[in-house]
This record gives structure tokens, C-alpha cells and sequence, in this order.
């Protein structure tokens, strides 16, 4: 092979398949690895939960199958940032790794509703941390043209796993097979504990010194509990009280935080007069909004006469759309970054609001001119996130110093993760107080998708707003 055509057989420096190149490859699978199991159980998880209930009962714990795994996520992101010194971040790996191992045979082996609980935790610290490290060893591992990409893979491993996830899921929901929906990933979990040490970066530990922020944290996972309890109550005055009660939560947090010499979050995370905080609030803003896609498959059903196998394939063009828009615009930089930010931000808000026009339609007959412009709807929710996501995570990785890049990068998760419960809770809020439960039925299925959709577009108009503060030359790394 000639020269010349051996470098056009190599990418350029901008593109996310130098991710796979020789020099990346090995870290690459290692941390969309961690990625993959953390997506990959949650749509397992999300599948399998009533065949558990009519297996070992525990209806009434039922909630708090997913509210234990998104606190205990919480807690495993920031124990990348806080753990103790003398850890690094290749130990982290392996111990996340092992520790979701044991979660998964703890739920496998489970005699009661309880136990599942207990396990579920357990995955939840583990996977938590998994996903934290993908974010922590973009700076060790790729030059910083490649920071984007990563967070590209890491959003398209999640659009895979919405088919993934559940066409694994229902596989193991006859009878008591659902206990093998746990085990089936521990293997791949060993497996990347045994390669950890092999594959990945032996990198310097740069944090600076400090106490644990136990107060922080204490407040942040109560708030993390209370609106993931309010997401699966049906009692709205309940619901409406755990979230204010969570609300409270993370004000005190941020008080503690802004005041306190030992600090969960980055140097700045509290002050919206600093950029790093603005990015943060965008994350939070457009990961509340995308979350309102929980009650989709319900209204296509409901309203469209759509089948359920379609309608939670249709819901997936959201994810596909998250990740179709990371991998158009991973290469763009500055100006370009900061817009695709902006634009991103606004295309969310707008699809959300279009939803609460045509997916809040009585259409037993399920006419496609109803459906088709639906589902571009939930296509362009997804699209518009993935526009900006990545120069996000870029930005946050840019804005702060190196001392405080493990925290700057475990709060990426968590904020993914705070964002999701109050969406859901919120989400729940809107469409019970808009009669979804009562008066039920066609009527009130097509009130609560109008308000809902109408309602869960003003975060988006928020994140637009702050993207619109955020400084362009920071989009290139200039400050």
C-alpha cells in the first residue's frame, strides 16, 4: 500500500472512529464497556421487574427496584471523586466491577423482594462508578480533540441498548428464568476486572487534598430517594410532597456546598455567575425534559391503538436520535460547539411542545398522518440533546482546573441522574393533575398528554436560556 494510501486508511484527528485505532483501542472497550453494563441492566432491570413481582411478590417495594439502583449510582459517581488517596482510578475500575458482579448474584439469588433490593444497590454502586470512570479517563487516555467522541460512543452504546436491553429482558421473564437476567452480564464483568490493570492507563492521582463532604452527599442522595419515591406514587399530594421535600434536600446541599471548604462539586459549581455551573444547570435542564419519554408508549398505545412491542420500539427513536446527532456533529469545535449547544437545546424544546399536538390525538385507527409527524417528534428529542451533549461534557472537562477533574467528571453522572428522577416525578405530577388517572381513559389520556408535553418543554426553553450564557471560547478551551 502506497503512502498516500495509507494516510487516507487513517481517520482524522477529529474523527470518533480514531477512538478504535491501535493506541485507543484497549482503553476504548474498557470504558464503554463500563457503559454498556450500566445501559444494558437498566433496560434488563426495566423488563424483567413485573415477572420478579409475580414470582416473589413485593409489589409494595416495587418502586424502589429502581430508586435504590439510581441513589446507589449517585453514590458510586462521586466515590470516583472522593475515594480514599492511594485508590486509582484502574483500582476503581476493578472494584466497580467486581462490587456489580456481586449486586447481580445477590438479585439472582434472591428469596424475597428485599433481598432484590439489597442486590440492586450493590449494582448500583458498581455501575454508578463504571460510568463516572468513562467520563474520568477521557483526559488520560485521548488527546483533547477526542473528548467529544468518547461522549459520542458513550451516548450511542446507550441508543444500542434500548434494543438491546429489552430484547434481552424478555428472554428471561418466564417464570423464574428472570434470575438469569442477572447473572447473564456477570461474566462480562469479571472479565473486565481480570483487564482493567492490562488495558487501561496507570495515571497520576492530581486531586487535591480534602475531607469528605458527608453532609453534601447525605443531602444529595435523600434528594435522589425522595423524588425517585415520588416518581412511583400515584397519590398526587404525596407525590408533590417528596418533591418539594427533595427540592429542600439540594438546597441545602448547595448552601453546605457554596460555604463549605470541603466541596463535592468543582470550584464554582454553585455560583451561576461562573460558566461551569451554567453547564451543569443545561445538563440538568435537558436530561429533566428527555425524561417525559416514560409515558410515550402509554399514550401510543392508548390513543394510537399501537401495539406494545411497536410502541417501545417507537420510544427508542428517541435514544436513536440522541445518538444520530452525537455522531453528525462530534467534529465541531468552537463557534460550532457553542451553537450546536444552543440549536440542540432549542430542537428539544420545540419537540416536546410538537409532541403535546400530535401525540395527544384520539386516533383508535392509528392514521399515519398522526403517528409519522409523533415519531420525528420523539426522534428530534433525542436529536436535539445529542447536538450539544458532548461539547458539554467537553466544557466541563475545559473549565475546570486539573485538581478538580475528578469531581468536575463525576458529577456528569450524577447529574444525568438527578435530572432523570425529577423529569420522572415531575412527569408524573403533570399527567396525574391532568387527569390521567382520573378521569382515566381517552379523555384523560389525551389532557395528560397535552399538559404534560406542553409543560415538560419549559426546562428546554430554560436550557436555551442558559446555553445562550455560556461563553463560546470556552467551546474551544480557551477561558
Amino acid at each position: 500500500m502506497s503512502n498516500i494510501d495509507q494516510t487516507a486508511a487513517i481517520p482524522s484527528a477529529s474523527s470518533v472512529f480514531r477512538l478504535f485505532l491501535p493506541e485507543h483501542l484497549p482503553a476504548t472497550l474498557m470504558l464503554a464497556g463500563g457503559v454498556t453494563l450500566y445501559a444494558v441492566e437498566s433496560y434488563i432491570m426495566a423488563t424483567i421487574a413485573p415477572s420478579i413481582v409475580r414470582d416473589i411478590g413485593g409489589l409494595a417495594l416495587f418502586s424502589w427496584v429502581t430508586s435504590l439502583f439510581v441513589a446507589a449510582a449517585v453514590l458510586g459517581s462521586i466515590f470516583v471523586a472522593m475515594r480514599p488517596r492511594g485508590i486509582g482510578l484502574r483500582s476503581v475500575y476493578v472494584i466497580a466491577a467486581l462490587v456489580f458482579g456481586a449486586g447481580s448474584l445477590i438479585a439472582a439469588a434472591a428469596p424475597s423482594m428485599p433481598v432484590v433490593l439489597i442486590g440492586r444497590a450493590v449494582q448500583g454502586l458498581g455501575t454508578g462508578a463504571l460510568a463516572a470512570l468513562g467520563y474520568a479517563f477521557i483526559r488520560f487516555v485521548y488527546p483533547e480533540p477526542l473528548w467529544p467522541k468518547a461522549s459520542t460512543l458513550y451516548a450511542a452504546i446507550w441508543g444500542v441498548s434500548t434494543v438491546i436491553g429489552p430484547t434481552l429482558g424478555s428472554f428471561f421473564s418466564a417464570g423464574h428464568a428472570w434470575r438469569y437476567a442477572f447473572v447473564v452480564l456477570v461474566p462480562l464483568g469479571l472479565l473486565m476486572a481480570f483487564l482493567a490493570p492490562r488495558l487501561l492507563p496507570d495515571v497520576d492521582d492530581d486531586r487535591e487534598q480534602a475531607k469528605t463532604p458527608v453532609a453534601q452527599i447525605g443531602l444529595l442522595l435523600a434528594a435522589v430517594l425522595m423524588v425517585s419515591a415520588a416518581g412511583a406514587i400515584e397519590a398526587t399530594a404525596t407525590k408533590v410532597a417528596l418533591i418539594a421535600a427533595s427540592v429542600v434536600a439540594v438546597a441545602g446541599m448547595l448552601f453546605i456546598e457554596g460555604r463549605s471548604p470541603n466541596r463535592l462539586l468543582p470550584s464554582g459549581a454553585v455560583s451561576l455567575s461562573q460558566p461551569i455551573s451554567r453547564v451543569y444547570l443545561a445538563m440538568l435542564a435537558m436530561t429533566v425534559v428527555l425524561v417525559s419519554d416514560i409515558f410515550i408508549p402509554y399514550f401510543l398505545q392508548t390513543l394510537h391503538g399501537v401495539p406494545a412491542i411497536v410502541s417501545g420500539y417507537l420510544v427508542a427513536l428517541v435514544a436513536l436520535g440522541w445518538t444520530f446527532a452525537a455522531f453528525l456533529n462530534g467534529s465541531w469545535a468552537g463557534g460550532r460547539a457553542y451553537w450546536a449547544i444552543v440549536i440542540g437545546a432549542l430542537i428539544e424544546a420545540a419537540a416536546t411542545a410538537c409532541l403535546a399536538v400530535f401525540l395527544a390525538k384520539d386516533n383508535p385507527e392509528g392514521h399515519m398522518l398522526l403517528i409519522v409527524p409523533a415519531a420525528i417528534g420523539m426522534f428530534m428529542m433525542g436529536f436535539g440533546i445529542g447536538l450539544g451533549w458532548a461539547h458539554l461534557v467537553a466544557m466541563v472537562l475545559r473549565l475546570v482546573a486539573d485538581n478538580e477533574k475528578d469531581k468536575a467528571s463525576a458529577a456528569i453522572p450524577t447529574m444525568s441522574s438527578l435530572g432523570g428522577a425529577f423529569g420522572a416525578a415531575f412527569a408524573g405530577v403533570i399527567a396525574n393533575g391532568a387527569g390521567l388517572v382520573h378521569p382515566g381513559g381517552i379523555s384523560g389520556a389525551l389532557s395528560a398528554a397535552h399538559w404534560l408535553y406542553l409543560l415538560m418543554a419549559l426546562p428546554g426553553v430554560l436550557a436555551v436560556g442558559i446555553s445562550l450564557t455560556l461563553e463560546r471560547r470556552a467551546s474551544d478551551g480557551t477561558r
